[in-house]
């Protein structure tokens, strides 16, 4: 690149940007010399420290898949479980993400907390939990969500927003009728990990990264990155 396309897209950077500040802190350090030997338990110890300094919807997070073609998509979500080392989130199987785990059944969870400095990257294949597990899950929302839920329209065009109110409408007098109803579409996926990493930001930069790895014999290994 020449100097003249340089300064060319330095004077293009947008002002409100290039003068927003990042990781400022201060932030607790962390110290990696004792560390235990899952990255399930790691994140617990983690979510625990988030609530008890009232992070807001530390569980929330991201979920990234790919579509046949190969190209990325991500939406924000909410985690619905921990078990060892698995992670649980739902939706329905007619949704964007839920066709794309169906045709390639791996993901990946990031969460992020700012106020703590910290980021949780967590990749693995995903399985679906099966009808059951699904209709638990559904039946533990509020009316309003299920409602929504058992449409099975997520993702798909919306003409306007009375074809939403009327078919909202129609769900709600099903659930009212029968408290009980759910959607055979609807499911519990489980993200069983293969790598997960730590990140505790630093103001200067020299931010601590832990990494596990799951070896070939199903072992967890663990070890620092670069910042």
């Amino acid at each position: 690149m020449n100097k003249n396309n340089e300064k060319g897209r330095a004077d293009k950077r947008h002002p409100l940007l290039r003068g927003l500040k990042s990781l400022e802190g201060p932030f607790d350090r962390f110290d990696p010399s004792s560390l235990p030997a899952a990255p399930g338990e790691l994140f617990l110890q983690w979510f625990e420290e988030a609530l008890r300094n009232k992070v807001q919807e530390p569980h929330a997070a991201t979920l990234s898949t790919v579509d046949p073609d190969g190209r990325p998509d991500a939406r924000i979500l909410i985690l619905k479980d921990v078990h060892d080392d698995t992670f649980y989130f739902a939706s329905g199987m007619e949704s964007r993400k839920g066709q794309q785990l169906q045709r390639l059944p791996y993901a990946a969870l990031t969460f992020y907390w700012p106020a703590l400095g910290r980021q949780i990257r967590l990749r693995g294949r995903v399985s679906d939990t099966g009808v059951q597990e699904g209709a638990e899950d559904l039946r533990r929302r509020g009316t309003e969500a299920r409602a929504l839920a058992m449409l099975g329209r997520q993702s798909q065009q919306l003409d306007s927003e009375e074809q939403l109110e009327q078919a909202l409408a129609e769900q709600r007098e099903v659930l009212q009728s029968d408290p009980e109803a759910v959607t055979p579409l609807w499911r519990l996926w489980a993200l069983e990990l293969e790598e997960a990493e730590f990140w505790q930001a630093d103001p200067d930069r020299r931010h601590t990264r832990i990494q596990y790895r799951l070896s070939g014999e199903g072992r967890w290994e663990h070890g620092l990155l670069w910042p």
